[in-house]
């Protein structure tokens, strides 16, 4: 087991006012789709920003179309280190590696450097639902969003899937108002995490991913439980009781500190899941407790397919009944969503062959997890790009 998680920081956040940011330097590295929005927001609340890329200005052409006429100023082709020593406060987009010399010679010189992530996350009062693991936290975001929705729950969605988690700030700055936040969040977003203390943690599964970012699976595992630094007492974690990799994790005292409840496909682990609080799924029956009394959910109809989107469902139903997801509100999204695009999304039937599109399955464990729906004899096809998987 990897050594153990360290103590809450206790330190408070730098910024937790939209005000506090009036007239601070700050510089955004790298300028995609989240260095987009935090320019846009950064620049509303009245900072001083400058953006930094390695790209060139004819590289970057399309994201600098989105920011003109902004007032900020551009560092482009590289990174200037007088730039970066000017700052009050550094923030990377998820796609930028933390472990730059550039990054290292900041801090040492006073300088605050976070990710996008865990800077928006400051600013949000609301309870978040954090979702992360290998494979099916898209799928496992979308079902709590549509529980709660259905329930008549105002919530948002983002993070790693949909929009930058900064942009919920925008909405929250132009007054917009949200009962609960669902986030979606990576390794890479969870690598600048320090502070971040969501009210709920999935955790879906654990296997080898991103092994042409991360040194070893050790280190991509590192990632990955940084989710669990700052879990406290009120704090829900929702983990996979099937999956060994999580299970183990589970076992850090960090993550016992806050209340547990487990799910399973596993029948033999009803008896102790329902002790404790969690989900089983029996045959077509999901039995999920969360108070004194044991709820029943029907899978019989339900339209996605594969056994891995009863997990889904389990793990979506267990963070949704903790903001106010409503039983009836919860059976009728499960017997009547089909799943998001590119998950085993049915294509159509030609010349007596059914087609399916799981391009998101970009990894080895997720293809698996495809294979394992279908019971007919199956063509896959694949490609994509090497991310050191082994085949």
């Amino acid at each position: 087991m990897p050594s153990p998680l360290p103590p809450p920081s206790g330190q408070p956040a730098p910024f937790t006012e939209f005000k506090d940011l009036e007239g601070k330097r700050v510089l955004i590295v790298g300028l995609a789709r989240s260095g987009v929005s935090l320019a846009h927001f950064l620049t509303e609340c009245g900072a001083v920003v400058t953006i930094s890329d390695h790209k060139s200005k004819p590289e970057l052409a399309s994201s600098l179309e989105q920011i003109e006429g902004l007032n900020v100023q551009l560092d482009l082709g590289g990174h200037s280190p007088k730039i970066f020593l000017a700052q009050d406060v550094i923030i990377l987009s998820p796609g930028v590696p933390p472990n730059l010399k550039i990054f290292e010679y900041a801090r040492n010189n006073g300088v605050i450097v976070t990710g996008e992530f865990e800077f928006s996350s400051w600013f949000i009062k609301q309870p978040i639902v954090a979702v992360t693991g290998t494979n099916g936290k898209s799928t496992t975001c979308k079902l709590v969003e549509l529980f709660l929705k259905e329930s008549g729950v105002k919530c948002w969605l983002g993070g790693n899937f949909g929009e930058p988690l900064v942009e919920y700030l925008r909405l929250l700055k132009g007054g917009e108002t949200f009962d609960s936040v669902i986030a979606e969040v990576s390794s890479f977003q969870l690598e600048h995490c320090d502070r971040f203390t969501p009210q709920n943690i999935v955790f879906t599964n654990l296997a080898e991913n991103h092994q042409d970012r991360y040194k070893s699976m050790e280190e991509y595992v590192n990632a990955k439980r940084r989710i669990f630094q700052n879990v406290n007492q009120a704090t829900t974690s929702i983990l996979n009781a099937d999956d060994n990799a999580v299970v183990e994790l589970a076992r850090d005292p960090a993550v016992q500190r806050g209340r547990i409840f487990y799910f399973s496909r596993k029948p033999a682990l009803e008896p102790q899941i329902m002790t404790i609080g969690g989900g089983v799924c029996i045959k077509d029956e999901i039995r999920i407790r969360t108070g004194p009394e044991i709820e029943y959910y029907s899978v019989k109809n339900m339209k996605m397919r594969g056994k891995h989107s009863i997990d889904n469902i389990m793990a979506a139903i267990l963070a949704a009944r903790e903001h106010g997801g409503k039983r009836e509100s919860i059976q009728k999204v499960i017997d009547t969503y089909g799943g998001m695009a590119h998950r085993l999304e049915y294509v159509r039937r030609v010349g007596g062959v059914e087609f399916f599109n799981d391009s998101k399955a970009t990894n080895v464990h997720a293809v698996m997890r495809a294979l394992d729906a279908f019971d007919e004899n199956v063509i896959l096809i694949m490609g994509g790009k090497d991310t050191n998987l082994s085949l």
